[in-house]
């Protein structure tokens, strides 16, 4: 049954407003929980209910649009209010073409790991975020790993191997419970907003998940470990990888997908 999440989402901003207090975030980022606008953490939790219902298809696309820029813009209002620094679009572009902002999203990998020749296995076209019945689209990239034997580990270190962050970022939300047998795509999953850029990066097929919603990472932070999760990476057709979408936030708060390719070529590396 398609439940009204707009209602649910300015009750569960009142309640978080009251409730919760401030975030483990950067000092400059730090929001006053007397503020009659919900804290940053009552987005998350905003954000994790929306998308959870958008996967169970228990909200209406249009119901789920409305609740998701909702979100977005309140979280673009709650940083503004608290940040020195707020880059326009040009600031913002650059910081794009900068290998300083980013960091390569798998410790000891380079883009050489790439899936495609060129990055050629982005697809934008045809995306939608809010109808999971949408399908055909791929608005990511996937960066493999070396693992025949399809056991998580890295051939070469017999190890896991650490997801990181690409750029600084808040938690948003987070998925850990997948099961073998699960028809969700993404498997144990990872929202993070960057606020300078004011989009969100999608880390999917995670075997553990690190970090918790709310709380502020660090470009080249470990979020997690390298997984098969997830109703088509889990099969032994497909090679252990990460799935990497970026979405950018538009003025009208939905989100529109960017290719990651040269952000990727450019980011720093880790050991």
């Amino acid at each position: 049954m398609k439940v009204d999440v707009l209602s649910f989402m300015r009750v569960a901003g009142i309640l978080g407003a009251i409730v919760i207090g401030s975030l483990n975030v950067a000092s400059s980022q730090v929001v006053s929980a007397n503020s009659v606008e919900p804290t940053v953490y009552a987005y998350c939790q905003q954000f994790q209910t929306l998308y959870t219902l958008i996967r169970e298809q228990r909200v209406a696309p249009d119901s789920a649009r409305m609740a998701f820029s909702g979100i977005m813009k309140g979280l673009q209002e709650r940083f503004r209010s608290v940040d020195s620094f707020q880059p326009d679009s040009a600031q913002r572009d650059s910081l794009r073409r900068t290998g300083r902002y980013f960091a390569f999203p798998l410790r000891g990998y380079a883009p050489s790991a790439i899936g495609g020749t060129h990055g050629e296995g982005y697809r934008g076209n045809g995306f939608d975020l809010f109808d999971y019945n949408v399908r055909g689209s791929h608005p990511a990239q996937d960066i493999f790993i070396s693992d025949r034997n399809q056991d998580y580990l890295d051939d070469r270190t017999r190890q896991p191997v650490d997801i990181l962050s690409m750029s600084n970022g808040l938690v948003l939300g987070i998925e850990t419970g997948w099961l073998p047998g699960s028809e969700y795509r993404g498997g144990n999953w990872i929202w993070i907003y960057d606020p300078t850029l004011h989009g969100l990066f999608y880390y999917a097929h995670n075997s553990h998940i690190t970090v918790a919603p709310g709380q502020w990472v660090q470009a080249g932070q470990k979020i997690g470990e390298m997984g098969r999760t997830g109703f088509n990476a889990y099969k032994s057709r497909s090679p252990t990888h990460l799935h990497l979408m970026y979405l950018q936030i538009q003025p009208d708060g939905l989100p529109l997908p960017l290719n990651t390719y040269s952000w990727l070529l450019s980011a720093r590396l880790s050991r």
